[in-house]
């Protein structure tokens, strides 16, 4: 399918309806803590957190022209999933949120495209839940998620969006310097809130073990 109807479907009717079954089921998945057990409680605070994400991706700090914005601490917001509950919480919300990004904002080019701008990309922030249970595992955790998701637009960048390489740059340089534009000054002003013990004694009291 050419990345035209792809546009063309995702903007549909029935390819909103498709995805936000997806979703659903991405976040059924979420609240099963463990094979034998499913905790509706997890669904219900990932939603929420998914919830607060949306929130502040819209509050914009800085709009790049070609994709990406600063936000105020969106990327955090999913983090937690991954941060509070495990790491296979945080990817299964990270591509809920991802589609759901895809549902109110999509821009296609290629099938390919669509997984890694999307799913794979947010999804990839729940990776830092790896580092929960480590010493400033909260930070650490964060960072590995943002470095998860940095790779993977890098990524995109390099197979799909070398067309807008600014001059003097080539295509791989452009993808790692771009994309970090907006991502490094969100991130550095989260680890600067999360550097407080206070800010991050709140988060541990919500932590599961």
């Amino acid at each position: 399918m050419s990345g035209e109807a792809l546009q063309s479907f995702f903007e549909s009717i029935a390819g909103q309806i498709t995805t936000v079954i997806v979703i659903f089921l991405l976040l059924v998945l979420v609240m099963r803590t463990n094979e034998k057990k499913n905790d509706v409680s997890v669904l219900v605070k990932t939603s929420i957190l998914l919830a607060i994400a949306f929130v502040l991706n819209h509050i914009i700090l800085l709009k790049m022209p070609q994709g990406g914005s600063i936000t105020a601490f969106s990327m955090f917001a999913i983090f937690l999933a991954a941060y509070l509950f495990g790491p296979r919480q945080g990817i299964l919300a990270g591509m809920a949120y991802g589609l759901l990004d895809l549902v109110l904002n999509p821009y296609v080019v290629h099938p390919m495209q669509i997984f890694l701008d999307y799913p794979l990309a947010f999804g990839a922030i729940g990776i830092g839940g790896l580092l929960r249970n480590k010493k400033f595992g909260i930070i650490t955790g964060y960072l590995l998620g943002v470095l998860g998701r940095y790779l993977v637009v890098v990524l995109s960048g390099i197979i799909f969006w070398g067309g807008y390489a600014a001059e003097g740059f080539n295509t791989v340089t452009w993808s790692f310097f771009y994309n970090m534009t907006y991502m490094l000054p969100e991130a550095a002003a989260t680890v600067a809130i999360l550097l407080i013990p206070q800010v991050r004694s709140v988060f541990e009291r919500f932590k599961v073990k």
